[in-house]
């Protein structure tokens, strides 16, 4: 007789395997899933349809003058099939640096004020005024600037040209800094006039942004900081602005994405030239905005289809900036995930 016995396995030579995780939504998750997902969808398709139409509009005056032709040509005369945008995205770019070089301090200073500095029954009154800057109309800045600042900010201009005038960008053609008689007309109407309005609107986007990656940073990193003898100022240099990084550069290429498509506040000051004008204090400039905004109403076939492809222009550079932007931003958001 035999008698035959079953080993059982050891349990240590069986290698473990994770187990399977399986959530189930509710009826309400899935509504909300599905919500979201189709609102996501839709806006992404929006902005397709919007660069397809451009797309299209804009194929009759790029066969007329060829894509690259129409990027490196200073001039805009449709009826003799001679137009090209490169003045008016010089311009463009110029002023919005210029609003950004204005704006990047004034909103790094508000928002680390608000978060870090400002008692609590100051920081709402703050937050509260930095919004309703983002909510005051276009055109409403553009009046300000044209009849209250631009004959304010002309005595800077003549300063700045006067001791620094011998840098390219600073240079004004026809004027005579060591003459206090000499006409400030030339000084009106300028790039900088624009970018200084400009930098009053994008102002609030950047500070907005800034302040919300600064809120996040951990209180544990915070209280090492005073803990190990820092002072309010040594904290924010070590700890704040090093963890807002990626908040400060989306915040400011928002700004920039902002005040590249800005119209109306730059309709209302700038004097129309369509030169290349690397000079910002002087008087003239122009921005595609600008070429579309005021040439919309009295043209039309190849100009209409012209005007169409300097918006496809825009639409490109904008979209590339603030895609750029909130990668920026989303970085930041991650690392503030993690406490101290």
């Amino acid at each position: 007789m035999t008698t035959t016995i079953d080993v059982a396995p050891d349990v240590h030579d069986a290698t473990p395997q994770p187990r399977g995780l399986q959530v189930r939504r509710s009826r309400g998750d899935r509504a909300f899933f599905g919500g979201v997902s189709f609102s996501g969808l839709v806006v992404l398709s929006i902005m397709v349809a919007v660069g397809l139409f451009l797309a299209i509009q804009a194929a009759q005056a790029l066969r007329v003058t060829g894509i690259w032709s129409f990027l490196v040509t200073a001039e805009w005369e449709t009826d003799r099939g001679k137009f090209g945008i490169s003045a008016v995205l010089l311009g463009t770019v110029l002023i919005a640096a210029v609003a950004v070089a204005v704006a990047f301090p004034i909103s790094l200073g508000t928002a680390l004020f608000i978060t870090e500095v400002a008692p609590n029954w100051l920081r709402s009154a703050l937050i509260a005024l930095v919004d309703l800057m983002a909510a005051v109309p276009s055109v409403v800045y553009g009046l300000w600037g044209l009849f209250l600042l631009e004959g304010q900010i002309v005595g800077l201009s003549r300063w700045i040209n006067t001791w620094f005038g011998w840098i390219p960008l600073f240079k004004v053609a026809g004027a005579d800094p060591n003459s206090p008689l000499a006409s400030a007309t030339v000084y009106t109407a300028s790039i900088f006039i624009a970018g200084v309005v400009v930098a009053m609107m994008v102002m609030p986007i950047q500070c907005v942004v800034m302040r919300e990656v600064f809120s996040q940073v951990p209180v544990g990193e915070r209280e090492g900081a005073f803990a190990l003898g820092s002072t309010r100022w040594g904290m924010i240099r070590v700890v704040a602005l090093p963890f807002g990084r990626g908040g400060i550069i989306g915040g400011s290429m928002l700004g920039l994405g902002r005040a590249l498509g800005e119209t109306i506040a730059v309709l209302l000051i700038l004097s129309p030239s369509f030169n290349i004008n690397f000079h910002i204090l002087q008087a003239g400039g122009n921005s595609v905005s600008y070429l579309i905004a005021s040439r919309y109403n009295e043209t039309g076939g190849v100009g209409l289809s012209a005007l169409f492809a300097a918006g496809l222009a825009l639409f490109a550079v904008t979209l590339v900036v603030n895609s750029t932007a909130s990668w920026f931003v989303a970085r930041s958001r991650s690392g503030a995930s993690s406490e101290a």
